[in-house]
């Protein structure tokens, strides 16, 4: 049986900001590979018109992958504002009230944002066939919740990141309500690591049995033959490579702390901080503040040749993340021929065996490792060509056959 799915998230390339975006066009690329339809529904701010006309279709460059603009401006980590005094829709679409004009400019209040793209969603979705609904990450999962309960057809929800991963302890409870129920609503849970399963299980009493995990993966198709690092030294310093948002969750602040632990033992080196978030400044500051900030170097938010170019500079990629439910950009740093130090509290370091990995808290030894890979050549040379040769391991084609398992688990299909 070839399973329709409509598929619903708030990020595709090149409309990106993050790792999600990445996720989805690996993810809904090697589906399409395999025959697999999918109908992608993304929001997006443009000249598009509710009335007669609710959607334009892009481009997707894939076999079998349609995608459909959704008009609306909710983006990825902008400021979250205070629950509206509706209810979201978790029942279905009765509780959303549409503002006529079409979508408003992006506001503090992603809450109402969310809201109004579940009801757009739910009109587009009138003009589509479908098997099942695919939702990933807590701002798809009311308009998914809605569209199942009206359409009757299964939800599967995705987790790439959960309130305790982006907040810690300190939650927004109306997104934890959200998360919740969107996952009991779920006949699926598909998380991307076990690091996150467990998460979901004992944070939010998703039965265990309901809850399959498929790791993310990378297209070495895409890419090739990677530069080694050497070729692009930097004033002939070594170069220390964040790339990431810039916000709690990620540990910029563990990065710097242990960047001034380095230098304190080798001077010619420089780290390199690519990416934007709520912590960006307050992250500069601190690296003024530890006198180093004549030795890190902040890039603000890369893409496309800007990301191959500074992987490129890298002798060592970091990712000092407090809490990672996968980790792609240690993949992709490896696909660059980078080396990788990841933290252990991500799904990528229960998965990968030739990383070094570092409590992200512990910025002596994390100093330590980063010097230990800087000093020793053989030992730079080991991990960057075993963690290459593992990382042609994590394929696409290999997480979109689980989730056509998980499919057919869900519409009880052969």
């Amino acid at each position: 049986m070839k399973i329709r799915t409509l598929m619903l998230g708030w990020e595709f390339p090149p409309y990106i900001s993050g790792g999600l975006g990445t996720a989805c066009y690996g993810l809904t690329k090697a589906m399409g590979r395999m025959g697999m339809e999918v109908t992608f529904l993304l929001p997006r701010m443009g000249p598009v018109r509710m009335a007669g006309n609710p959607e334009m279709t892009l481009e997707s460059g894939f076999p079998h992958v349609r995608l459909r603009a959704v008009p609306s401006s909710l983006i990825a980590y902008g400021r979250r504002g205070n629950p509206p005094s509706a209810q979201p829709a978790t029942t279905g679409a009765a509780v959303l009230e549409e503002e006529p004009g079409g979508p408003a400019p992006y506001g503090p209040n992603i809450c109402e944002e969310v809201q109004r793209y579940a009801l757009r969603v739910m009109k587009i979705a009138e003009s589509e066939e479908f098997d099942v609904i695919h939702a990933h990450d807590w701002m798809t999962f009311p308009a998914g919740i809605a569209l199942s309960a009206r359409s009757g057809k299964p939800l599967v929800v995705q987790v790439h990141s959960t309130e305790f991963d982006r907040s810690g302890e300190h939650v927004n409870q109306y997104v934890y309500d959200i998360e919740r129920h969107g996952m009991h609503a779920a006949a699926r849970v598909i998380t991307v690591s076990n690091y996150t399963r467990n998460i979901v299980v004992s944070r939010y009493s998703v039965p265990p049995e309901k809850v399959e995990v498929v790791y993310n993966g990378i297209d070495f198709n895409d890419f090739g033959q990677a530069v080694p690092p050497q070729a692009a030294q930097v004033g002939g310093d070594k170069v220390v490579l964040f790339l990431g948002r810039i916000t709690m969750q990620k540990g910029p602040e563990y990065f710097l702390y242990a960047a001034k632990k380095v230098l304190e033992r080798e001077k010619n080196v420089k780290f390199v901080m690519a990416g934007d978030g709520d912590r960006l400044y307050g992250t500069i500051d601190l690296a003024a503040w530890l006198g180093i900030g004549h030795k890190v170097f902040f890039t603000r938010f890369l893409r496309g040749a800007e990301v191959d170019r500074v992987y490129r500079m890298a002798d060592l990629y970091v990712m000092p993340s407090v809490s990672e439910p996968f980790g792609i950009a240690p993949l992709e740093a490896l696909q660059h021929n980078v080396p990788v130090l990841v933290s252990k509290s991500s799904g990528i370091a229960e998965a990968f065996r030739n990383a070094l990995k570092v409590d992200f808290w512990d910025i002596d030894e994390m100093a330590n490792k980063i010097i230990a890979v800087l000093r020793h050549p053989p030992l730079q040379e080991t991990l960057r060509t075993n963690g290459r040769k593992e990382a042609l391991r994590f394929r696409w084609e290999d997480s979109a056959a689980r989730v056509n398992e998980v499919y057919h688990k869900v519409l009880n299909v052969a």
